[in-house]
């Protein structure tokens, strides 16, 4: 197979942003691999498509201004519509401990410079988000920028825009190995249809990091997470405006998309099977009954089975992204393990990776704390709860 500068493998969200940000920098030759047989197969197509820059590191946030910033000229420098809706997020407390988390949060987000994210009393949150039960809510946080985005457009975007600046995306292609020099360095791509040699590779294979960036000797702290999201059947009970409304104490919340509301809550992963994403209709019945004990108007709404879906998150020990070159391996970039954040991060990430490949480091944003040797050196980001 010919040649490439740059073998982006996975081409998913994040692959296809790097790759785009990659030939914008002047990359020749960036080829992106994906076995899917199209775009939007993998976790990027099952992302429900929330954005928020409500978080509580730093670093956090300021991908999110980032990425708030590139997707508001999306159209106009990538050529598609993102579908970025500032409809907010709207948190909620229920405990003493809880306000007091959103609290900092809040104070972390200020000094960033999201000046419009607000503390708000059950009196705020009762007008924001009406159809919520308030009884036993203290209190909350909302940001009227944070709100919703198209992955799938974010995606095709990208591709397409890549394509245009001469990117190649092959799909059907498998990686299965890395051939590497006497110094260590990637010198080529083994895959289901041949050899590609490569300047380069970008590990954007998402649940799939580790797996991959094991051909290299490299293990990158990323593991997949089940997630699942109940889809009731199209409804007027909420207005499609709704902010996206999450309770601290576990994590459930809900939005309207397309006239449905759709719910999630955490679950864990499946014992043994790791990789598998299929819905469970039992933990479907589950998330239904807390949804109409916190929204008494969703008693009135019925979980549609055929529409609710499964995907797989990317996790790391301190749910923040890992961005940068392999610790043993320079010329294999991780941009892997987003936690939940990636499609709402990947414009930035995808600038930052490019950056990082073509100058050698990320100059738009001081990036350290993403560093992937992090975790060997004994300082991973503090994790929160769902912040």
């Amino acid at each position: 197979m010919t040649a490439a500068s740059v073998a982006v493998v996975g081409a998913g969200v994040m692959g296809a942003s790097a790759a785009y940000h990659l030939a914008m920098r002047g990359a020749r030759d960036v080829v992106v691999l994906d076995r899917a047989a199209g775009p939007g197969l993998g976790s990027t197509g099952a992302a429900t498509g929330g954005f928020r820059a409500q978080f509580d590191t730093p670093i956090n946030v300021r991908l999110s201004l980032l990425a708030r910033e590139k997707l508001r000229r999306f159209e106009e420098e990538v050529g598609s519509d993102p579908g970025y809706s500032p409809a907010g997020y709207l948190w909620l407390a229920q405990t003493e401990a809880e306000r007091d988390a959103l609290a900092r949060a809040n104070r972390i987000q200020q000094a960033e410079g999201l000046v419009e994210a607000v503390l708000v009393g059950p009196d705020e949150i009762g007008r924001l988000s009406q159809a919520v039960r308030l009884e036993g809510v203290l209190g909350g946080a909302f940001c009227p920028t944070d709100g919703f985005i198209r992955p799938l457009k974010i995606l095709e975007g990208y591709l397409a825009a890549a394509e245009r600046l001469g990117v190649r995306v092959d799909w059907g292609v498998e990686v299965v190995g890395f051939g590497r020099g006497t110094d260590g360095r990637i010198t080529h791509v083994e895959t289901s249809r041949g050899r590609i040699p490569a300047g380069a590779v970008v590990n954007a294979s998402g649940a799939w990091a580790a797996p991959v960036a094991a051909y290299a000797g490299v293990a990158p702290p990323v593991a997949p997470l089940r997630r699942q999201v109940a889809a009731t059947a199209v409804t007027d009970l909420l207005p499609e405006g709704t902010p996206m409304t999450i309770f601290m104490s576990d994590g459930f919340h809900f939005r309207v998309r397309d006239g449905r509301v759709l719910l999630l809550l955490p679950t864990p992963g499946i014992p043994g099977r790791p990789f598998e994403a299929t819905f469970d209709p039992a933990w479907g019945d589950a998330v239904a009954r807390v949804a109409r004990e916190r929204v008494p108007v969703l008693r009135r709404a019925s979980i549609d089975l055929p529409a609710c879906w499964a995907g797989l998150y990317e996790m790391t020990p301190d749910k923040h992204a890992i961005l940068g070159p392999a610790p043993g391996c320079v010329n294999l970039y991780l941009i892997n393990g987003s936690s939940g954040h990636g499609v709402m991060h990947a414009p930035a990430l995808g600038q930052l990776l490019a950056e990082i490949v073509i100058d050698g480091v990320a100059s738009t944003l001081d990036v350290s704390a993403l560093r992937p040797s992090r975790f060997d050196e004994g300082e991973p980001n503090p994790v929160s709860g769902v912040l």
